[in-house]
């Protein structure tokens, strides 16, 4: 069985689910599962739904009506004939979002987004799936949730791997199409819960580990795995081969191609991952699995924008050993920060974090009790995998460099 999972660029419009329509002429469909993300920007969507929720509910129709039009926008494209069921049933899914919001009592933040943003993906294959029937493609619509099972902590969960496994093995038949959604899963019971930004990739690992698939393929906006991404460097190489080694490695510094998490399923039973272009098909793309390296052998840049750079040093001019860094890594936990960079030294530690879950003053105040804290915000943390003089000249050019490490094969450069 193969996995192909077709993220929100893919289907941004019409032209675009037709064009999926097309992918699956080209590369055929039988044995075939499909996980599709929200469509477009769709995902931003929701999230303005729950701010409004949270923040300004008097401006919650208009946020909803934002994403009623786009879709009836796509509906109206792909279904002239107003009467089709299709109507109906992405309607009853934005009357589910509203319901939702009618009843819920629930203060808790990550709880409500888990809940509603979801929905972007429900409607999207709904869309995609009748209009693969329409154009004579029968599929099996399935709803991840039922297969994906988690724990609780709402926009960060752990899949619980044994019942997801069973729910998988026992439900999933494996000789129709089939189209499931993307970054979704439940928790015991049974509401929504999601698997991080970007997590539909992860969600095609997670499957085909439990279906022993025999590839993955995503299909991009892009010819394949950059060395480096189009929008910030002018000069970038497609790369033909990747070892799942050297891919774990590229996403953990943040390559936006390969989400972090999908790679250890695939990796452990050797499932290949292919990354394609949508737009031309055939063409051969990179492919992730057994081997050395890379290739071509290149230098590889990754960039994260909008990072936070901390230096901590002692009030007392005292080493920092392992009960203070264990003291800080736990902080750090707690606050959902995630760590790109550490670099410490007698009296003094610095650590470079994304504050995704916007909790960076709290944990300032905290720090501030024990530690003399700078902190610069909005810096960017470049990364070169297999580095020479001339990647790092282009890099160091012009910039203010805040912090530097080195490995053998990887440059770090926070820069402001």
């Amino acid at each position: 069985m193969r996995i192909f999972k077709f993220g929100g660029a893919s289907v941004k419009d019409a032209e675009g689910v037709k064009n999926l329509v097309k992918v699956l002429g080209e590369t055929g469909h039988e044995n075939t599962l499909l996980v599709v993300s929200a469509m477009g920007k769709t995902t931003n969507a929701m999230e303005a739904v729950v701010n409004a929720y949270f923040e300004d509910k008097s401006s919650l129709p208009s946020a909803m009506e934002a994403v009623i039009s786009y879709h009836n926008d796509i509906l109206g494209n792909l279904f002239p004939n107003k009467q089709h069921p299709v109507y109906q049933r992405v309607k009853s899914l934005i009357d589910e979002v509203n319901g939702f919001l009618a009843w819920n009592k629930s203060p808790k933040y990550n709880f409500v987004y888990d809940q509603v943003v979801g929905y972007g993906e429900l409607i999207s294959t709904t869309i995609v799936s009748a209009y693969l029937k329409e154009v004579g493609i029968q599929n099996n619509w399935l709803d991840v949730r039922d297969y994906i099972k988690t724990d609780s902590s709402y926009r960060d969960v752990t899949v619980n791997w044994e019942k997801t496994q069973e729910r998988v093995s026992q439900g999933i038949d494996r000789e129709r199409l089939n189209i499931t959604q993307g970054f979704l899963g439940s928790d015991d019971n049974n509401f929504t819960t999601t698997l991080g930004r970007e997590g539909s990739d992860y969600t095609a690992a997670i499957l085909a580990y439990c279906l022993n698939a025999a590839s993955v393929t995503i299909w991009k906006d892009v010819p394949g795995v950059l060395n480096a991404d189009p929008r910030y460097f002018e000069e970038t190489r497609l790369l033909n081969k990747i070892s799942y080694r050297e891919a774990i490695e590229l996403a953990f510094y943040g390559a936006s191609v390969i989400h972090p998490k999908t790679l250890q399923p695939l990796q452990g039973k050797e499932i290949p991952l292919h990354v394609k272009s949508f737009v031309n098909p055939k063409d051969a793309g990179t492919t992730v699995g057994k081997g050395i390296g890379i290739e071509p052998n290149v230098p590889c840049f990754i960039v994260k924008k909008n990072q936070v750079l901390m230096k901590l040093s002692s009030l007392d001019f005292s080493f920092i050993v392992e009960d203070s860094i264990g003291e800080l890594f736990k902080l750090l936990h707690e606050h959902k920060m995630k760590v790109d960079l550490i670099q410490n030294s007698a009296i003094s530690f610095s650590v470079c974090v994304d504050n995704t879950f916007g909790r960076l003053q709290d944990l300032l105040g905290l720090l501030k009790g024990r530690f003399k804290v700078s902190c610069h915000e909005g810096v960017s943390l470049y990364t070169i995998r297999h580095f020479n003089d001339e990647a790092v000249e282009s890099l160091q050019n012009g910039r203010k460099v805040l912090l530097e490490q080195r490995s053998n094969e990887t440059l770090q450069l926070v820069v402001k």
